[in-house]
């Protein structure tokens, strides 16, 4: 594995993190055609997805902090709790964070070991982005909503997200899509989806790191590594800034085509050439 493919991969990565086109898809797409095997599992996976975790953490950077400060507000005086709790969507949002993390955390743990299976097929991942695209291609009929997020649908909003742990289903595109079905303010629901993924990133790298300190690891494959999450890092970083931009335009539905022509190119190509 050369240097400059992991340099690829991380700005892949970092592109289609946060465009609602897997990132994980294109990731085991692109290595098949290069013939390699970076992911060590899915080693490679997770580093190129902490460094989309730091680009979410710089680019809501202040929105965080408000969310932070307000829940240790919360915490540290409880006679104004219930007042607080009714009064303070911040507060409420950080209890929604930790609800929609339960359905991908019983996947997680529960169904590991498929899941990291499917990331070497690559005819399931093709057959997975023409779904996100019909996933994405549904915004189209979807009309801008006024409810705020609550309990029930960050539950439901994490099914999607505990979904899109298949590669090919883009996390984005579905959790997204879900939050315009169920209504919500668009200004919510971008923001909600993307910081709902950073404990995620957070408890998968955790679960990585643990298994690397086991197994061990080369001083290349740490430079593939630190290549490919740096890459991702700044990549991330100006891809989520463009999707807010197009979210906000009510664009999303035109992501479909391309998920469609990759998919398609994909079940062609694995299907009948490799």
């Amino acid at each position: 594995m050369e240097l400059l493919e992991a340099l690829f991969l991380g700005i892949l990565q970092g592109v289609t993190e946060f465009l609602p086109v897997s990132s994980s898809g294109h990731l085991v797409l692109a290595q098949e055609l290069l013939n390699q095997n970076l992911t060590q599992g899915i080693t490679f996976e997770i580093v190129v997805h902490f460094g989309s975790f730091f680009s979410i953490l710089i680019f809501f950077r202040r929105r965080i902090g408000e969310i932070l400060k307000n829940l240790f507000r919360f915490l540290t005086h409880p006679a104004a709790m219930k007042s607080t709790w009714e009064k303070n969507l911040d507060v409420r949002l950080s209890f929604y964070i930790l609800v929609s993390m339960i359905p991908a955390g019983i996947v997680g743990f529960t169904l590991k070991d498929t899941l990291e299976a499917l990331f070497s097929n690559p005819l399931i991942v093709s057959g997975m982005l023409i779904v996100t695209g019909f996933t994405l291609f549904s915004n189209k009929f979807v009309q801008s909503g006024e409810k705020d997020v609550s309990a029930m649908r960050a539950f439901l909003v994490g099914i999607g997200q505990a979904f899109a742990m298949i590669p090919g289903i883009s996390r984005s595109g579905t959790t997204i899509t879900l939050g315009n079905w169920l209504g919500l303010k668009r200004d919510q629901i971008a923001e909600f989806s993307f910081l709902m993924l950073l404990p995620i990133i957070a408890g998968a790298m955790l679960l990585e790191i643990l298994d690397l300190s086991e197994a061990g690891t080369t001083g290349a494959s740490l430079q593939y590594l630190s290549v490919g999450f740096l890459a991702s890092l700044i990549s991330g970083y100006f891809s989520l800034k463009y999707l807010i931009k197009i979210f906000k335009s009510k664009g999303l539905h035109y992501f479909a085509y391309y998920c469609w022509t990759v998919g398609l190119f994909g079940l062609i190509y694995f299907g009948l050439f490799k």
